[in-house]
């Protein structure tokens, strides 16, 4: 078992070259299995960490409904942004500056075969960070990522998740609203979910937060959750 992750933070880069990279590091890992079956090579599958902002971009997963993006080329051409139809699952999100967007590529073997327990450690990754800014993080019942005032008229969401799966190897992951621009969530229906609002930590708070240390602090609860080693990695796109 390799618990140790080979962290990156790519800065701000474009969403189709980080997912082309996501997909190099995903086969990869895909690669050493299949090797260690036929061969019974018993080598070391990697795992990685990578955080980024993209410039303003929409995303939508593999059974997501394109009805819930509201914008049509045009729109998108005239607020700066792109869209992906992609492999992950969950409906439509959106990714832009100011959100720290995560992507874990873990072999789950590594660590435990239990799709419902990663997600729910992502999850409680940012209930933690929310409770250490005097915020009470919650799960939604039926609904993945991490919500304030679940059960009431004024639910809304801060961290959106969706995750690809294969052979217990992970991709894609979660993007927690820092610094968000809010006003892009305008041209969806987040997630697909119409009854629910999206926030952002400095929308609760009223002020502008620090990234770099709500950076460290995904990066602290994550080495805790799930008893990883994160190792600095130079190699990136």
């Amino acid at each position: 078992m390799n618990k140790r992750v080979r962290f990156q933070d790519l800065g701000l880069k474009d969403y189709k070259e980080t997912w082309d990279y996501q997909e190099e590091l995903f086969k990869a890992i895909l690669d050493t299995k299949i090797k260690n079956r036929r061969a019974e090579a018993g080598l070391d599958t990697d795992n990685h960490l990578l955080f980024v902002e993209h410039p303003h971009v929409y995303t939508l997963g593999k059974s997501g409904d394109l009805d819930n993006l509201l914008a049509n080329e045009q729109m998108l051409d005239q607020i700066g942004a792109t869209f992906y139809k992609i492999n992950r699952g969950g409906d439509i999100t959106y990714h832009g500056p100011g959100q720290i967007t995560g992507y874990p590529i873990l072999d789950l073997e590594n660590f435990f075969t239990d799709i419902h327990k990663y997600l729910r450690f992502l999850e409680e990754i940012f209930i933690k960070i929310l409770a250490d800014y005097g915020l009470e993080g919650q799960r939604s019942p039926g609904e993945t990522g991490v919500w304030l005032d679940v059960g009431t008229p004024f639910a809304r969401k801060i961290c959106a998740m969706g995750v690809r799966a294969s052979r217990w190897v992970t991709m894609h992951g979660f993007a927690f609203n820092v610094n968000t621009d809010l006003g892009y969530f305008d041209h969806i229906i987040p997630c697909g979910i119409d009854d629910k609002a999206v926030t952002s930590l400095a929308s609760e708070l009223k002020r502008e937060v620090d990234m770099v240390e709500v950076k460290e602090k995904i990066k602290t609860y994550f080495t805790q959750l799930f008893e990883a080693q994160l190792v600095a990695d130079k190699i990136g796109v």
